[in-house]
């Protein structure tokens, strides 16, 4: 058998490294990760070259001469830059707290930063409007109350409004990168800066900040494509204001009559501006240059905040507050009022809300069973195609199989809405029509969640040595039941992390869904933007509780398995 595997052969003009009676699962795993990602990507660079008279750059020109494009260009830069910005002073800050000082209460922080990180920013942006919308916002009222004048606070309906909402719900991906590598940074150059009389801040400017330097600019990058690639936060804050981004305006090109042409011609910059930045991003990650090594002696200490640590942490619930305490609490009066700007006192308490929302809405009620169905299916399916494309990976079944790797990130690269382009363009004409079904939707959260699935069973299968399967093999088991049999229930924790991991994806995913869904194939997050143009505050709250409470459950399921906080596994 070994000669056999080392001699190789040939199927369907494709090398491969050894025979396997498995083949046509592994090819089959392959194109289908390949078609995934052709089909819609073809359709938008194709779609967006022509017009009902053949092939023109005039879709193009349009995009960059038009001034309502150009604004939501501006827009988008300006705002995306400054929620990079923001998310990484925010988050570098928390990073540093929790890992290299003796903050009170780190796990509660890393928690509440997660909770952050798993609420759906549209969500956030929804709580921010009964917050501090202008009129009848809470914060405006109990500014009124104390002052006794009229005016308010903070209108949210503002492009500084809406930058604060995006960088509260992006910092968390900052957080990530930066306490990452604040927790492998050793003191001893530190304490040997000390020794030579430099003080707490300059040690800090020529030491620590040098060293977690990539880590700064590579969370800018990523909390900057996560504000460029966001649609309900501009939509539910931005658009009431007249204020528009790309995919806000994406969006309204698939108003009737639908622009199908613009639409491609506008995302084609809006994907590549996002492959630049990742592409940047990873060759940032990439470089050696500020590296530490250390053995035994090479320790962290903690730094004492001493008589500014009650005040730091002050600081730290403040900035927490925004992102979690004060959205729950204005989520879960609302769910309980009958009337939610008013006090909720016992006249005003009721359940009817989750009554309604349950029991007698329809469109929830079928959009929440879309949503759990939508979630179970695509995270079973995506975990095994991921799995399957990680072992051809990692064991390089297939010459060119590291190939297959490209493809299976790619989709970080392709944001949510720009996804639903190609995909609608795909499946609305023969000759596969999918559009109108809960398979478009399927079709479309699959490719967009493959990434976290691949990259965490990647990780896995690196962890398990071949020997073990090779054990198997010389036994007489082929590789399909060596990765049944042997690898998978070794990667067991990991497999049903990444299965975790995408089903969170989908029940709170957006962009992708906004331009897929029809009347029967609405989810939960469609429905909550719907109900916000009806104004059915108590039946929205409801529905972000029940993500909030499924998605925290989820959560707790995979920190047990883990070990470690969802923040850190993800990353």
């Amino acid at each position: 058998m070994l000669a056999a595997e080392t001699s190789g052969r040939y199927w369907g003009g494709l090398k491969l490294k050894g025979w396997d009676s498995t083949l046509p699962v592994w090819a089959g795993a392959s194109l289908l990760l390949v078609l995934l990602m052709a089909f819609p990507l073809g359709a938008i660079f194709s779609t967006s070259v022509r017009n009902q008279a053949g092939l023109t750059f005039g879709n193009y020109a349009e995009v960059f001469t038009k001034p309502a494009f150009l604004t939501a260009i501006r827009n988008t830069i300006i705002i995306s830059f400054w929620v990079g910005l923001i998310a990484v002073i925010v988050g570098g800050l928390l990073g540093w707290l929790v890992t290299r000082t003796d903050l009170p209460w780190k796990k509660t922080v890393r928690a509440l930063v997660m909770a952050s990180f798993v609420t759906p920013p549209f969500l956030g942006a929804f709580a921010w409007t009964l917050l501090a919308g202008p009129n009848a916002g809470a914060l405006n009222k109990l500014f009124r109350a104390v002052t006794g004048g009229d005016e308010f606070l903070f209108n949210i309906f503002t492009m500084t409004g809406l930058i604060f909402v995006m960088a509260l719900y992006s910092f968390p991906y900052a957080f990530s990168m930066i306490a990452n590598v604040c927790e492998l940074i050793s003191s001893d150059l530190e304490d040997a800066a000390v020794i030579l009389g430099a003080n707490k801040l300059k040690t800090a400017w020529t030491i620590t900040l040098p060293l977690a330097l990539p880590a700064l600019l590579s969370g800018f990058i990523i909390a900057f494509l996560h504000s460029l690639s966001l649609f309900g936060a501009p939509a539910i804050l931005g658009l009431p204001a007249g204020i528009h981004t790309i995919t806000t305006q994406i969006w309204t090109l698939f108003q009737y009559p639908p622009r199908l042409e613009l639409a491609a011609a506008f995302s084609v910059p809006l994907l590549l501006a996002t492959m630049v930045l990742i592409g940047l991003q990873k060759r940032i990650l990439g470089r050696r240059g500020f590296s530490t090594v250390g053995g035994r002696g090479g320790q962290k200490r903690v730094v004492k905040l001493g008589w500014g640590r009650v005040p730091v942490f002050i600081l730290v619930l403040a900035i927490l507050s925004c992102s979690v305490f004060l959205p729950y609490w204005i989520l879960l009066k609302a769910a309980f009022s009958r009337a939610w700007a008013m006090p909720l006192d016992w006249g005003n308490f009721t359940v009817e809300n989750f009554s309604y929302v349950l029991f007698q809405y329809s469109d929830t009620q079928r959009a929440i069973l879309n949503t759990f169905k939508l979630g179970i299916l695509t995270a079973t399916t995506g975990t095994l195609l991921a799995m399957l494309i990680a072992y051809i990976t990692n064991r390089n079944i297939l010459r060119g199989a590291r190939y297959l790797s490209f493809f299976a990130l790619a989709p970080l690269v392709i944001p949510g809405i720009v996804l639903a382009v190609g995909l609608f363009i795909v499946y609305t004409q023969p000759p596969v029509v999918l559009y109108g079904t809960v398979w478009i939707l399927f079709i479309a959260f699959l490719t967009k969640e493959m990434p976290i699935g691949f990259s965490q069973a990647e990780s896995t299968f690196k962890s398990i040595h071949v020997e073990l399967e090779d054990a198997s093999r010389i036994l007489g088991a082929n590789r399909l039941v060596s990765l049944k049999d042997v690898t998978a229930p070794l990667a067991r924790s990991g497999l049903i992390a990444a299965w975790c991991f995408i089903f969170i994806g989908v029940i709170r995913e957006l962009s992708a869904a906004i331009l897929l869904f029809a009347p029967s194939s609405k989810v939960i997050s469609v429905v909550i933007f719907d109900l916000k143009e009806e104004g059915q505050v108590g039946a929205i709250s409801v529905l972000g509780i029940l993500l909030l409470a499924v998605s925290f459950l989820i959560i707790l399921a995979v920190q047990r398995l883990l070990g470690r906080d969802l923040v850190t596994a993800r990353e």
